[in-house]
């Protein structure tokens, strides 16, 4: 079998792990990552007592630590209690988790450039703070955060190659298998590498897009 046949026979291999399982697990770790984030975003911005505390320890702790360690802490950790792990569900967790310290610090940074002023404003107008921080403050942060957020999420697309070290048969786990059965390493990593791409191309996108539309708002609103 010469190396082009075989990439041909392949990519449906390759890619179809990619849609089964890469694509979801980006999906459900990044959805929870935005959860996780948003919440420690929010007790750090208003310095919650104690809470805030425990939030930076939370983000210090993750942001220096390999993800590949928080991985295989998170899926060898329950097997030291006689629990066996779902890879993939310690995987959307372990990945939502390191992403939501990244994610909340970047949503953070944006809540303190939105004006102190409106803040004032909101409580000037009978507003509370949980009110104020939903509907003024985090929208805007989130209009700002947007380019920053996309980039992460294209980040974890990548990432989600770690999670074959816990078993979990994505894209990079399934190239792997095929190189190891042909011992055709090169074309085949290259092979997968250009799937990622196209994957990280389709969300760059989607991101442009987001960002000519929120363009589009904030002109519409500046000129109301």
């Amino acid at each position: 079998m010469n190396v082009w046949q075989l990439l041909i026979e392949s990519f449906p291999r390759i890619i179809l792990p990619g849609l089964a399982m890469t694509v979801p697990l980006t999906i459900f770790a990044f959805a929870l990552a935005l959860v996780i984030a948003v919440i420690t975003a929010v007790i750090v911005y208003a310095d919650v007592p104690v809470l805030a505390y425990i939030a930076r320890i939370y983000i210090w702790m993750i942001r220096g630590t390999p993800l590949l360690v928080q991985l295989m802490v998170g899926y060898y950790g329950p097997s030291a209690f006689g629990i066996k792990p779902n890879g993939f569900v310690v995987a959307v967790i372990v990945f939502a988790i390191n992403e939501g310290a990244y994610c909340a610090e970047t949503i953070r940074g944006c809540m303190e450039g939105v004006s102190k002023g409106q803040l004032e404003a909101g409580y000037c107008v009978g507003l509370s703070y949980p009110k104020i921080m939903i509907h003024v403050i985090l929208p805007q942060a989130f209009r700002a955060a947007f380019p920053a957020l996309f980039n992460s999420m294209i980040s974890m697309v990548k990432d989600t190659s770690l999670a074959s070290n816990i078993t979990v048969t994505e894209m990079f786990l399934a190239t792997r298998q095929i190189a190891g059965r042909t011992y055709q390493f090169l074309p085949l990593y290259l092979e997968v590498a250009f799937i990622y791409l196209m994957f990280s191309t389709i969300l760059e996108l989607i991101q442009r897009r987001g960002e000519k539309r929120l363009g589009r708002y904030d002109r519409d609103v500046a000129g109301s």
